[in-house]
């Protein structure tokens, strides 16, 4: 069985890790999955998979979101600020609402969940109501980066500090496709169990090797890692997949 195969035949939830501004990454394998017709019944995420997630999930096609990706700046989130992070995250708030077509989760097209660490019991919760802008933010909350986000009554920062897969809210036994970027982070130990790929059964995971990290300095970078996934996405759809 192929990959497209296995993954048209019965519905499937899409997971997608955090891996900082690999949102270009994510967007370019959701655009292959779009281009063939074969879309996630589910969406969960962490981080860049949140933002990802979360905006195809409200309605956007993934190539009205890769060209809000391909003009966004530095300018466009950097606004520092006197708190616990360098950026306040405004910007940033606002730019995830401008991109998403509904204004809380639970109006999405699809159920979406999604990771973010409370700071109150240094726990991860995943989260299926609510502002689309403030719990995408929360989870994309990247520490001493970004300030804590307020959700409710409680404040977040990123989902990938404790589930970097994006996978917390997933049933046992749910149909997955994972797509896992491997990570390069130089503040995770080389021998950190959070970059370990998840094992679990009905599950399919996609790595792509060698994509160019991205950052708020290098974000010339984004293009070439969208176009590297995309292609290697539809690559990986009809090779043969083994249990």
């Amino acid at each position: 069985m192929t990959l497209r195969q296995w993954l048209q035949s019965e519905p499937f939830t899409l997971s997608m890790s955090s891996g900082f501004f690999s949102f270009f990454a994510h967007c370019g394998m959701l655009s292959a999955l779009e281009h063939e017709g074969v879309l996630p019944a589910k969406i969960t995420g962490s981080s860049a998979g949140a933002l990802v997630g979360a905006c195809w999930a409200s309605g956007c096609s993934s190539e009205e979101l890769k060209e809000r990706l391909f003009e966004l700046s530095k300018n466009d989130f950097w606004d520092p600020s006197i708190g616990l992070g360098l950026l306040k995250g405004r910007l940033f708030r606002q730019m995830v609402s401008d991109i998403c077509k509904v204004e809380s989760l639970q109006a999405c097209r699809v159920p979406i969940e999604i990771s973010a660490f409370d700071l109150l019991t240094l726990k991860t919760h995943t989260l299926t109501q609510g502002s689309i802008q403030s719990v995408v933010s929360a989870s994309c909350a990247f520490p001493f980066l970004f300030q804590p986000v307020r959700v409710g009554k409680r404040y977040y920062l990123d989902g990938g500090i404790k589930d970097r897969p994006g996978m917390l809210g997933l049933a046992e036994g749910e149909r997955v496709f994972y797509h896992h970027i491997a990570s390069r982070s130089p503040w995770r130990r080389k021998n950190s169990a959070a970059l370990n790929i998840p094992q679990r059964d009905n599950m399919q995971t996609l790595v792509i090797q060698g994509l160019p990290r991205v950052g708020p300095n290098s974000m010339e970078q984004g293009k070439d890692a969208y176009k590297m996934a995309k292609e290697a996405t539809l690559s990986a759809l009809d090779e043969r997949i083994s249990c």
